[in-house]
């Protein structure tokens, strides 16, 4: 059933195929002529038709139906320039959308190419700053720099030092919780500004184990916060404070970070 028709499809285009086989745009009718070409019975008709042709060539045109088939009434095939196709409203939507994937991209790409180990983790800790309030924390009234005892004597955590450049802020209160990959994460609140400090493990090879440095304060950014972080002795420092890097520059030593995020 489907091969009739299929022939009488091909039949029907053959039977309307033009007399020249020039310029066929159709694939439907190249493929059928290409078929038949040669054929007695298509010959037959192809000769039949250029005859009509010629026969209609040579009737003449009645002068009052002459001005219906003037040149310059004839409607003409329009060109596409440059301008039609910039302003295409095709063309402008597929161009909008490469352009906002490409600036999504580049985005991206200039974000991350300051990155620095432990980035990752310090923008999650900006976040818990930002879900942070003071109730959660055990009060503690003293010196920044007095808790690196503490965090060593009740939870057995070396080198959780904080710098100088913060170690003379009084605190509100202070915290030891492990993060969602176990990692042990001590956190301070402290009066000036309501600035909240981190201390987490540095990342480390996943090779030879080996604690993978940094020099200088490196910047990041979430959701509103910013965080100056510094590492030393295997243990990463961030100060994170609401508002812009301005707000964490005055504390931070004469040694300009190697880069910003």
């Amino acid at each position: 059933m489907r091969t009739f028709r299929l022939l009488r499809r091909r039949r029907a285009l053959l039977n309307c195929a033009p007399i020249g086989g020039d310029h066929l745009v159709d694939r439907s009718m190249r493929a059928a002529i290409s078929r038949e070409d040669g054929s007695e019975e298509f010959v037959n008709q192809q000769n039949f038709d250029r005859a009509v042709a010629d026969v209609v060539r040579l009737v003449p045109i009645p002068p009052e139906s002459a001005e219906w088939f003037s040149e310059k009434d004839a409607i003409q095939a329009r060109k596409w320039t440059w301008k039609k196709i910039i302003f295409n409203p095709a063309v402008l939507a597929i161009s909008l959308a490469v352009l906002v994937i490409a600036g999504v991209f580049v985005f991206n790409l200039v974000g991350r190419l300051n990155d620095f180990p432990g980035s990752a983790t310090a923008r999650k800790l900006l976040t818990v700053a930002g879900s942070t309030r003071s109730v959660m924390l055990d009060p503690v009234n003293s010196e920044a720099g007095t808790l690196s005892d503490l965090f060593f004597m009740k939870h057995g955590l070396e080198h959780y030092d904080v710098p100088d450049e913060f170690a003379d802020f009084r605190t509100i209160g202070c915290r030891v919780f492990d993060d969602e990959e176990s990692r042990r994460i001590a956190q301070i609140w402290v009066s000036e500004k309501q600035m909240q400090f981190f201390l987490f493990p540095a990342e480390r090879d996943t090779k030879t184990g080996a604690v993978l440095q940094f020099p200088g304060w490196r910047y990041v950014h979430q959701e509103g916060w910013v965080g100056a972080v510094s590492e030393h002795d295997g243990v990463c420092f961030m100060a994170a404070v609401r508002g812009r890097e301005n707000d964490l520059k005055p504390y931070l030593s004469e040694s300009k970070p190697s880069g910003s995020n």
